[in-house]
């Protein structure tokens, strides 16, 4: 970026983290140096830098993206400065293709993402919930279409490919609103470097998980070495403490709910028992004390208190063996589900995909979007190919953007969307230089 160019202090206190105000102060305390262009003060990007470098706190929050980050970071010849990445200058604009609804968003781009998501910043800064991205895995091939077209380019290999995607990771940060997430879906040869990556851009503090992916069955190749059948997906928090999280959980099926509860209650239907205590002695407090003629076991306590066993009891959700011992009756149908793990199973299509080379299971991103978003989110995909994600999001009831520069996924996406009616706006990026 050219440093003698100017910001405005709109700009400057946008990337402080600061009102205008502030800035303002800045100037008139002679800590920040300024030019006045007729009636407006302009900060050379040479002064902001000087600025930054000079005070270590400004004003909270501080400025942690210009700062070098104090988890572990991947350092390569190539590397940019994260300042160059977010506020080099572009000239170009969206240059409508089609026009299919009125809402501001439910859109797809084509052109090249860091472009397009540099473009994006003056509208939708801070405004995206939930972005996934399959982006290619650095495996310097081409990828073709099942009729034998291209479809895209995975020629990048090593820190050209880091960079790349590092570029694009700080930009999607940037996009992200403070109760976001991203998962990002890649291959187990790269990931780990794109693991510190994340970390540099995200912050350690805000990895949530490492999902293992099963994308197939086992494999018996004849290369010395165990089966590969998983990738990974890496999820992570713009703000662990603020993410949206909405606890999606798996139904448990009919074999499951045979084993689980195999009992039957006239009233109730399924369910089984679990003992009414619980180990640890009660000293002082009403579970250690006297219900229905008995104390809890030794060196145990009551899990409820004795006004709440009366009650379940009178609801005939306590279950009496023959000897007299109380187990509460837990029914199937008050179960809520199984907490999802972080190993999944949803397999590729592989040679059988209808649309797209590597297009993704459906179902996988269903779980993604309807945990990590709501009604009404923006979900954002910048490698979107196929437009799996977009018509999920749009299953959802969720705003979408899509973003490619394939020609092949603009004409899938285009096919397909017109085939289930989707309404989307077609754009593209056109550079003015």
């Amino acid at each position: 970026m050219d440093k003698s160019s100017f910001l405005t202090l709109d700009e400057v206190a946008s990337n402080l983290k600061v009102t205008r105000q502030t800035v303002s102060k800045y100037i008139k305390n002679k800590d920040l140096n300024a030019v006045k262009i007729n009636k407006s003060y302009r900060i050379t990007v040479n002064d902001f830098e000087k600025f930054i470098n000079k005070n270590s706190t400004v004003e909270e929050p501080q400025i942690s993206y210009l700062k070098r980050t104090k988890n572990c970071y991947l350092d390569y010849e190539n590397k940019s400065e994260v300042f160059d990445i977010l506020f080099t200058y572009i000239n170009g604009d969206f240059k409508l293709i089609e026009q299919n609804h009125d809402a501001k968003d439910n859109m797809y781009i084509f052109g090249d993402n860091y472009f397009v998501l540099k473009k994006l910043l003056e509208t939708h800064k801070e405004k995206v919930d939930l972005i996934y991205i399959d982006p290619p895995f650095g495996t310097g091939q081409d990828f073709n279409s099942i009729d034998d077209d291209s479809a895209y380019s995975d020629k990048l290999i090593d820190s050209d490919f880091l960079e790349f995607l590092r570029k694009r990771l700080f930009l999607l940060r940037e996009l992200l609103s403070e109760c976001g997430s991203i998962y990002l879906h890649i291959d187990k040869k790269i990931g780990h470097y794109v693991k510190i990556i994340m970390d540099e851009v995200f912050g350690f503090k805000n990895f949530i998980n490492d999902i293992t992916r099963i994308k197939c069955n086992p494999k018996n190749f004849a290369r010395n070495a165990y089966g590969n059948y998983s990738d990974i997906i890496l999820y992570y928090a713009k703000n662990r403490d603020k993410q949206i999280w909405n606890e999606i959980r798996e139904p448990m099926d009919e074999e499951k709910r045979k084993e689980l509860f195999p009992k039957k209650h006239p009233k109730y239907g399924s369910y089984t028992t679990n003992p009414i205590h619980a180990p640890g002695k009660t000293i002082d407090g009403d579970t250690g004390m006297e219900w229905k003629g008995m104390l809890p076991p030794k060196g145990r306590h009551w899990r409820y208190s004795r006004e709440v066993l009366t009650k379940l009891d009178a609801q005939g959700l306590i279950e009496w063996s023959s000897n007299g011992n109380p187990r509460k009756i837990v029914l199937a149908s008050e179960h809520k589900g199984f907490k999802i793990q972080d190993v999944w199973e949803f397999k590729d299509k592989g040679l059988s995909y209808v649309d797209y080379p590597t297009q993704k299971n459906e179902s996988l991103l269903d779980r993604i979007i309807r945990n990590s978003s709501n009604e009404n989110s923006i979900v954002l995909d910048c490698f979107c190919g196929s437009g799996s994600t977009l018509k999920v999001a749009n299953k959802l009831n969720r705003s979408w953007i899509g973003i490619d520069n394939s020609t092949h996924s603009f004409e899938v996406v285009r096919k397909s969307f017109k085939r289930e009616n989707i309404k989307c706006n077609y754009f593209e990026y056109v550079s003015k230089e």
